[in-house]
C-alpha cells in the first residue's frame, strides 16, 4: 500500500490582496511625491504644478470665505475608501477634502482615515485625469460622500458630482470655466469659477 500524498491549504498565510496592501503601507515615496493604492494598483505621483495648486487655494478660500457651515479642510489628508472586487481598501489623497468645523474630524487623526462625515472632496486633474475622472469618481461614490467636485484643466470645466449610489453619482452639475455653478447645503454659495482660467 502506498501513501499519497495531498496538498493541504496553508492557513494562516497573506492573501494576495494583504500584500498589497502591506507592500503600499509600507511605501516610502520621494519626497513631494504622493502614492495611493486606487481599485488594486499603486500609483505615485509627482508634485502639481503651480497652476494646480493655484485651483485648490481659489476653491479653498472661496468655501471658507462664503460656506453657509463653518468648514475644515485637508490637502493632505488620507482616506480609506472600500474597494470593488477582491482588491484591498482604496487609499486616496484628495487634493481637498471638507468637513463642517464642529466635527472637528481632523484632530488626533490617523494617517488614513475613514471617510464619515466628510461632505465633499475635489480633485484638480493633472497628467492622469481619467483617474481623476472615472476611478477615483467610482471610489468617492462607492465611500457615499456626498459630493465630489472636479475641476478639469483639460476640458475647462468644473463639475459637480451628487447623490452617490452604488459606484456612480447620480447627479451631475457642470460649468465651464468662468460660470458660477452652485454648490448645495451645507455650502449654499455659487463657486466663482473664473480664477480656474
Amino acid at each position: 500500500m502506498s501513501a499519497v500524498a495531498h496538498e493541504q491549504p496553508i492557513t494562516g498565510s497573506p492573501s494576495q490582496a494583504d500584500i498589497l496592501l502591506e507592500s503600499f503601507l509600507s511605501l516610502h515615496s520621494p519626497e513631494g511625491f504622493r502614492a495611493e493604492l486606487i481599485e488594486g494598483e499603486i500609483i505615485v505621483a509627482p508634485p502639481p504644478d503651480g497652476d494646480h495648486d493655484d485651483c485648490i487655494n481659489h476653491l479653498v478660500k472661496q468655501v471658507i470665505r462664503r460656506a453657509a457651515t463653518d468648514m475644515s479642510t485637508s490637502g493632505t489628508r488620507g482616506l480609506r475608501l472600500v474597494s470593488g472586487g477582491l482588491c484591498p481598501k482604496n487609499h486616496v489623497i484628495p487634493d481637498a477634502i471638507f468637513a463642517p468645523e464642529e466635527l472637528r474630524l481632523f484632530k488626533g487623526a490617523p494617517p488614513w482615515m475613514d471617510p464619515d462625515g466628510m461632505v465633499m472632496v475635489a480633485e484638480v486633474t493633472s497628467s492622469r485625469p481619467d483617474q481623476d475622472r472615472i476611478t477615483k469618481r467610482h471610489c468617492y461614490a462607492r465611500a457615499g460622500i456626498p459630493l465630489y467636485l472636479l475641476i478639469d484643466r483639460q476640458k475647462a470645466q468644473v463639475s459637480l458630482f451628487s447623490k452617490p449610489h452604488r459606484e456612480e453619482y447620480t447627479e451631475v452639475h457642470l460649468a465651464a470655466f468662468g460660470e458660477p455653478l452652485a454648490l448645495p447645503a451645507p455650502f449654499d454659495f455659487e463657486l466663482d469659477t473664473k480664477p480656474f482660467l
